[in-house]
């Protein structure tokens, strides 16, 4: 793993006003300062929320002309997803979030040589505007959050294997990198894991540390997070191992902070961890499969999601066409099986709950829809609610409430 040192930053190397040790990959050229204030998802919206006309937005996974972002409404008394109207052009738009303002919306675009996409939000209307665009420092920009405070955009580069993190401008839009780290290493699996593949990063609740999944080398890096100036220093340990031929893709945190959940896109499991906020460190305590028993042929786990309540994991299995429901012990933390529920299509990918977390949507890329399922407020289960509606290959669903 190269790490880059925290003195010096700036824009990347070849950038105006750029330190001769600024941040960047190695070979970067100028990036516009562009993109702005990340988002944090809003299934941590409080399940008491009632506002019965939400906004949701797809992102279709494709480039060219009429592809991008649509936008459909959805009732959260009835469950009622409209049709999908197309928005606005973006290219390739991959994982996305709505930033905690409402008024803007970020995008990874995952085609070469990979980026992030910053649009404005007209909060009555939902249109969308362009505001900029970055190179990310890696090919297939495969995920983005924000931190705690909000100030800074924190990335993960897929087929780069590499991490960034930017600071954000008050206009919205993205400025200097303040972290750039490129991961090493290989593992066993000699179709997917020949390289690192970095899947996503997230920061502690508390904003001290960023916790990176790589599916390529089997870790999950730990590393200290300055808020002070954005910078990244290795964790010490500075990653915790997984099963060989594991695949680690998502991490979460409980609404407690003192467990951390991972699935893994390759085993298609899920690991429950003990995390130790002093010091840093992750403890695995279960391994649990994320498909269903006897379950034969290919599957590969992409999403998972904690009930804002922290009673429910869910997790989505590409193969099996399946949502894995799993009871949180409150004391342990452990995990037990409910159910598996079909997902209404072809490879699920992502799925969020809506704001009042009664409610799930799923895309589904490999059959071009999106379904509704009810969620059991004391079971967790699962129900399918209504027909599926038409998206074209969708890879992600974000809701955000309608201002009158």
């Amino acid at each position: 793993m190269k790490f880059i040192p925290s003195e010096g930053r700036g824009r990347p190397p070849g950038g105006p006003s750029v330190s001769r040790h600024a941040f960047g990959p190695p070979g970067g050229r100028a990036l516009p300062a562009i993109l702005g204030v990340l988002a944090v998802s809003l299934l941590a919206c409080v399940p008491a929320l009632r506002a019965t006309d939400i906004f949701v937005y797809f992102g279709s996974h494709r480039a060219g002309p009429g592809i991008g972002f649509s936008l459909s409404h959805f009732d959260t008394d009835t469950g009622v997803l409209t049709p999908p109207r197309f928005l606005i052009e973006s290219q390739a738009p991959a994982f996305f979030l709505i930033a905690p303002d409402g008024r803007h919306l970020y995008t990874c675009n995952s085609n070469s040589p990979g980026g992030l996409s910053a649009f404005g939000i007209e909060p009555r209307t939902g249109a969308l505007t362009p505001i900029n665009r970055v190179l990310a420092g890696g090919g297939d920009t495969s995920f983005i959050s924000l931190d705690q405070t909000g100030r800074y955009a924190l990335v993960a580069n897929y087929q780069g294997g590499n991490i960034a993190v930017f600071a954000l401008r008050p206009d919205g839009g993205i400025g200097d990198w303040t972290a750039f780290d490129q991961h090493t290493g290989r593992s066993v699996n000699p179709q997917r894991q020949t390289k690192p593949y970095a899947h996503s990063i997230v920061t502690s609740p508390d904003n001290r540390f960023a916790l990176v999944p790589d599916l390529g080398v089997d870790k999950v890096y730990v590393y200290r997070f300055d808020a002070r100036d954005g910078s990244l220093q290795p964790n010490t340990p500075a990653a915790v191992a997984l099963a060989p031929g594991s695949g680690p893709r998502h991490i979460r945190f409980h609404p407690n902070g003192r467990w951390v959940y991972l699935v893994s896109e390759i085993a298609s499991t899920v690991t429950a961890f003990n995390w130790d906020a002093a010091a840093g460190t992750l403890a695995p305590f279960q391994v649990i499969s994320a498909l269903p028993a006897g379950f034969k042929g290919e599957s590969a786990s992409a999403e998972m999601e904690i009930r804002p309540d922290g009673k429910f994991l869910y997790a989505s299995n590409r193969g099996d066409d399946s949502l894995a429901v799993f009871a949180i012990d409150a004391a342990t933390g452990r995990l037990t099986l409910v159910e598996h529920v079909p997902s209404g299509g072809k490879t699920p990918r992502n799925f969020a709950f809506d704001p009042t977390a009664q409610w799930i949507v799923c895309t589904n890329h490999g059959s071009d829809n999106a379904v509704v399922f009810r969620v059991d407020r004391d079971s967790g289960r699962l129900t399918p609610h209504g027909p599926p509606v038409a998206v074209p290959y969708p890879f992600c669903e974000r809701f955000l409430p309608v201002q009158k």
